[in-house]
């Protein structure tokens, strides 16, 4: 496969728009080799009832790190997750930094897995993660997707 594309460093730009990535404020620090990192500082309104991180919006870092470690080695090419398992280890306080890797591809099929470190380098969670890759399709108000449907068609 080819390399992937460039994205500057540290970035909040992913390659793609993802409004959701960009409402957590997620910011891409690796994008190498089969190699991602992503540092997030969450904000007051993504805690839990418990005042640390909801643990959707952990998995939500699982999943992009991971998503990004898969296109770390191929170019043109976005993901779709297939499938996502997730441990919660303990509490995510305070910054969190989440580092993921390509353990094994095929054509179609990544192989990932993903940790989020808390500040004090204590891990919190950890996934695993398998992501199918795909030609990303034109999307607009007139064309419909099937990742993106709305209601009023």
């Amino acid at each position: 496969m080819d390399t992937p594309q460039a994205i500057p460093l540290p970035s909040s730009d992913f390659g793609v728009e993802i409004p959701f990535v960009r409402h957590l404020g997620f910011v891409l620090t690796v994008f190498a080799d089969g190699q991602s990192e992503i540092h997030y500082q969450p904000k007051p309104e993504h805690l839990n009832s418990h005042s640390v991180t909801h643990g959707g919006a952990v998995m939500t870092l699982l999943d992009v790190t991971m998503a990004m470690a898969a296109r770390a080695g191929v170019n043109g090419l976005s993901v779709v997750t297939i499938e996502m398992k997730t441990s919660f280890m303990r509490p995510s306080h305070g910054t969190l930094t989440a580092r993921g890797r390509l353990m094994h591809h095929t054509a179609t099929l990544a192989f990932t897995e993903a940790t989020v470190f808390d500040a004090h380098d204590k891990a919190c969670a950890h996934a695993t993660g398998t992501f199918k890759y795909i030609k990303r399709l034109p999307v607009g108000s007139k064309t419909v997707h099937p990742l993106n449907v709305s209601g009023d068609l």
